[in-house]
């Protein structure tokens, strides 16, 4: 029998945890189910999760605030925010804790059991691409970091992901679309106005090749050139 992924669920609605908890274990996967942050950090250090699910608002410790101590020690490990906040400046404010996903409340059980496959599937896929060149740069997809020269810069896991994308896809057009269904789990507008932030944020870490470029094709996506 394969063993049991396991997932560190912190919730402080306990109606709503209790039912998380149980519709995922009828999936197969081990539930760690906790009531604040300072319970969920703790049952990080002694579980080692394969993935966490983070509400936001909570009690002793708040979500974003356990995702960025999380984040201090493991880079790799995926972290799905649950919040009623759907405000562009929430959703950008979770990715750049280190969020891999935000879903907003309420949603639908299959809804989260889809993403959360889709990023330990991803994860998956991370750490069979240990270095990536592109132009003068190595990129490490499993340490997230960006690498010129004697230069690295420490990508966040949504960076990193994007990034991917873009560089298996270099001199091509990447669907603007596609990649925000793949990464965000949805196209609507917040989502947009989120990628369109990481990719100036790539812009300026990748500009000391001058020969790089990501171009905005205009009703299409994004172009990786190298």
């Amino acid at each position: 029998m394969s063993q049991l992924l396991k997932i560190v669920l912190a919730e402080d609605e306990t109606a709503l945890g209790t039912i998380i908890k149980e519709s995922l274990e009828t999936r197969n996967f081990k539930v760690f189910f906790c009531e604040n942050g300072e319970e969920a950090f703790k049952a990080y250090r002694n579980e080692k999760p394969d993935l966490l699910v983070l509400d936001v608002m909570m009690p002793k410790k708040d979500g974003f605030t356990l995702a960025k101590e999380i984040r201090q020690e493991n880079k790799q490990i995926p972290i799905i925010f649950l919040t009623a906040k759907s405000q562009t400046k929430d959703v950008i404010e979770g990715f750049g804790h280190g969020g891999n996903d935000y879903l907003k409340k309420p949603f639908s059980m299959e809804e989260l059991i889809v993403r959360i496959h889709a990023l330990l599937d991803r994860t998956k896929l991370q750490q069979s691409h240990d270095q990536i060149a592109i132009g003068q740069f190595n990129f490490n997809y499993t340490k997230q970091l960006l690498v010129h020269g004697k230069m690295e810069q420490l990508l966040t896991h949504r960076e990193a992901e994007l990034l991917f994308h873009l560089a298996q896809k270099r001199n091509e057009i990447l669907d603007r679309s596609h990649i925000l269904k793949k990464i965000w789990g949805d196209d609507d507008f917040f989502n947009a106005r989120s990628m369109d932030v990481f990719i100036s944020k790539l812009r300026k870490k990748l500009r000391r090749d001058a020969n790089i470029q990501i171009v905005n094709i205009r009703g299409y996506g994004y172009k990786l050139i190298c």
